[in-house]
């Protein structure tokens, strides 16, 4: 009994260091990337590169004030679109008992599968070919797509763990049954289904394909939306290319404001999910 016992112990003991391993394996590439991002970013930002306009080229200087507002504006469109789609998709997911509910979730499994690059040249066919022209509304347009997937089955999954005794409850006081959904299961689900558009627009934030198809870019202030705009990543991706030592240092500048953007977006997340469920609570 006593050697069936260390026997089980050391099992315990060896499975517990492996799993420490795994998750040491897993840390070392984010580590590494935040650690080359900062140590190269962080010391190249500075007042211009929020505040002024690309440098022409052979210049030194200048920043991404345009990409900054470009990116803020796209991502706007984007969850503008996708959000109410998203969740009204995860709704009838859920809340149907048509057949084509399941055909539904296997649509937005097979779409979140969809590279991006594919999705940027579907959303080109649709919407710049006919216009003739690359334009902001087409990158919104593209992740926001991007992000219908990723809504759709967060908030599937939140409604799901939503307790049946409540639905029950409500229609058992005469609610119908769109009326116990949205005013008693949706914002039971609420503080899941916010973490989960915060991390969609955090997840989009980094996206380049689409926008090199869509938006396409540009050297100038612009709020035409249908027009060309700049974008953080595809203004990264363009100066990481070239041969410039300056434009290389604003490369790296807009990568840290990428990966701190994706952090801030992951504490509003659990912020907003920490909050309103004391709020429920407190309900």
């Amino acid at each position: 009994m006593i050697a069936l016992n260390t026997r089980r112990r050391l099992l315990s003991n060896v499975m517990t260091t492996l799993c420490g391993l795994a998750v040491l394996v897993a840390l070392v590439p984010l580590a590494m990337i935040l650690f080359f991002v900062i140590a190269k970013g962080a010391g190249s930002l500075n007042w211009a590169f929020f505040t002024e306009l690309p440098k022409p080229v052979g210049e030194t200087g200048g920043g991404m004030s345009n990409a900054l507002a470009g990116s803020l504006i796209m991502c706007g469109i984007g969850a503008l679109f996708a959000i109410p789609v998203g969740v009204i998709s995860g709704i009838y997911i859920v809340e149907s008992r048509s057949r084509f509910a399941p055909v539904v979730r296997f649509a937005a499994d097979a779409l979140n599968g969809v590279p991006s690059i594919v999705i940027g040249l579907f959303v080109y066919v649709i919407a710049v070919v006919p216009f003739k022209g690359f334009n902001a509304l087409a990158g919104g347009l593209s992740l926001g797509i991007m992000m219908i997937p990723l809504i759709t089955r967060t908030t599937e999954e939140l409604l799901r763990l939503v307790p049946g005794s409540l639905r029950e409850g409500a229609l058992a006081l005469g609610a119908t049954r769109s009326r116990a959904v949205f005013s008693v299961v949706l914002p039971a689900a609420l503080p899941g289904i916010v973490t989960g558009i915060v991390l969609a627009l955090a997840r989009i934030a980094g996206e380049t394909a689409p926008l090199l198809f869509t938006a396409l870019g540009s050297q100038y202030w612009s709020t035409d939306l249908s027009q060309p705009m700049a974008s953080m990543t595809v203004q990264i991706y363009r100066y990481a290319q070239s041969p410039y030592d300056d434009w290389h240092r604003q490369a790296w500048a807009g990568a840290f404001v990428l990966v701190t953007v994706v952090l801030i977006c992951s504490m509003l997340a659990r912020l907003a999910t920490a909050r309103l469920s004391r709020m429920k609570v407190a309900d």
